[in-house]
């Protein structure tokens, strides 16, 4: 057992103090975790778009101070919470922004990661156990952010939201298959299951769109020329080149995080005309479930990172 297990931890961690202010590299306190909950080591993370986005306070409920970031490797899990089985100090783990109860019908349901208990929920700055944080700083809470809080050198997670590993994978690799390596992949091939003779566009080229594993570049200008009706299906991470998409014949996947404003309109005919409009969360993985045979794919060079980690 850890000698800290069932202590406070004290870490630095960046803060958000107020929307769109720079970070602070403040020391917090990390509680011990909680039932259902362990409490992680993070060696890795990511800055991704989607942290920035919700630092702008752009997204839904804005809750700060917070402690920001989600895409992370986190070494070692440092001490675990009552009624945690499956895992256990110095597993090697993936934290994820969305979570698997095993439970739930969604988590049953093959094709679905909405999980009823752990999906994704970027207005809550606390813990399910017992609606408070695990952070504070003199006292005072410091909200979570997606489940995760990756910015700090400890943070703590519902056991739900964590993917054990094989312990002989880099985590400084692996970490981008938290978020946006998943994400795009599995927006292709859970998602629109393109044939080997399907020509697909994707608009949005960080590592979300980058993991798609494209042959070449265009502009989105494309969308507007006579070649795009020859298109079967079209990924996008942005609503503008969502309403286009529609007028193409074939798929449309919706990949990216939208504005808490961005809506869209379109014709019933699109639909009528056999073309398709679906979303996806985190490319249809399940954390528990899915995420540990990748970094398999990883290990036995199936799967390449090294490229993503410049976008990420």
């Amino acid at each position: 057992m850890s000698s800290t297990a069932g202590q406070v931890i004290r870490c630095k961690a960046a803060v958000a103090w107020e929307a769109g202010r720079p970070l602070v590299i403040e020391e917090v306190e990390v509680a011990p975790p909680q039932a259902m909950e362990v409490r992680v080591k993070i060696l890795f993370t990511s800055l991704c778009h989607t942290d920035v986005y919700f630092w702008e306070a752009k997204g839904q409920t804005p809750s700060f101070p917070r402690i920001f970031g989600h895409e992370a490797g986190g070494q070692i899990v440092e001490s675990v919470g009552e009624a945690v089985t499956d895992l256990k100090p110095g597993d090697h783990v993936l934290p994820v922004f969305t979570g698997e109860c095993g439970d739930c019908p969604h988590c049953k349901f093959e094709e679905s990661n909405m999980c009823d208990l752990l999906r994704l929920n970027t207005d809550r700055g606390v813990m399910l156990n017992d609606g408070k944080t695990r952070f504070s700083i003199t006292g005072q809470s410091i909200y979570h952010f997606v489940g995760t809080s990756t910015f700090s050198k400890y943070t703590v997670v519902h056991v739900g939201c964590v993917a054990k590993i094989y312990p002989a994978a880099p985590l400084d690799k692996v970490r981008v298959l938290s978020c946006g390596i998943s994400t795009g992949l599995g927006a292709t091939l859970n998602v629109a299951k393109p044939t080997k003779s399907s020509t697909v566009a994707i608009f949005g080229m960080g590592a979300v769109g980058l993991a798609v594993n494209i042959t070449s570049f265009i502009s989105w200008f494309f969308l507007f020329t006579p070649a795009a009706a020859n298109l079967d299906i079209v990924i996008v991470l942005f609503i503008i080149t969502l309403l286009k998409g529609l007028e193409l014949q074939g798929w449309v996947v919706l990949v990216g995080v939208p504005n808490k404003d961005d809506a869209f309109k379109t014709h019933s005919r699109n639909l009528l005309n056999e073309r398709t409009l679906k979303g996806t969360f985190f490319g249809s993985y399940k954390p528990w479930s899915d995420l540990p045979s990748m970094v398999e794919k990883y290990m036995n060079k199936e799967l390449e990172e090294e490229k993503f980690i410049p976008f990420s």
